[in-house]
């Protein structure tokens, strides 16, 4: 079977890797002026931990997700309208994980870290629910996928992605209350799904 969503993953990459880039934008250097030289300078880049660690939590959930992405359209082969939408989506919030991102770098040291937390999860529950909507629309033709997936393959990946529905919901959640915590139970579900990204490579009948 020819596989006719090469252009689609092409589009996607690009905009997966514009989306990796804004994240740096949030990234300022101190200016002189704020720090006078010497060991200043290292006390405002201290200061600044917030916006590396939103940076770092940002790009390697961009990657990871990516990684699953290009996994998820190795058995994807054939596309229809609503496969091309479902899909769009997940471009559209990848590159909306710059502004929460901006947001957990301001105010994660505030009293305002609940509610920037909130937002950053509740990002991260629209994207894990447009991915489990883009292969609930690929899995209902199986004329969309690779000849050769199983039934067993197709009930493999759903649950793969079933699992960050409620993972990430309870990180929303607990973000009001414990905004830490929920950041490390989104990290958690990030291991996990780097983890589990090998066995999105389907054998062979």
């Amino acid at each position: 079977m020819e596989k006719e969503t090469t252009r689609i993953e092409a589009f996607s990459d690009g905009v997966f890797a514009i989306a990796i880039t804004l994240l740096v934008l949030e990234l300022h250097v101190p200016l002189i002026e704020e720090t006078g030289g010497g060991n200043s300078l290292l006390k405002k880049l201290v200061a600044q931990w917030p916006s590396f660690l939103a940076f770092c939590l940002s790009f390697f959930s961009i990657f990871i997700m990516w990684v699953n992405h290009h996994k998820i359209f190795k058995q994807i082969y054939r596309r229809n309208t609503p496969l091309m939408f479902a899909n769009g989506l997940i471009l559209f919030l990848a590159t909306c994980v710059s502004y929460p991102t901006a947001l957990l770098s301001s105010y994660y040291h505030t009293a305002s870290a609940h509610v920037a937390v909130a937002i950053y999860t509740a990002l991260f529950v629209c994207i894990n629910l447009a991915f489990n909507l883009l292969w609930w629309i690929a899995s209902q033709d199986r004329q969309l996928l690779r000849p050769e997936i199983t039934d067993e393959g197709i009930k493999r990946i759903k649950r793969n992605y079933l699992y960050g529905i409620p993972v990430h919901t309870l990180a929303f959640i607990l973000s009001f209350v414990a905004p830490t915590a929920a950041l490390f139970l989104c990290v958690a579900l990030w291991i996990y799904w780097a983890y589990t990204s090998g066995k999105l490579d389907l054998k062979s009948k």
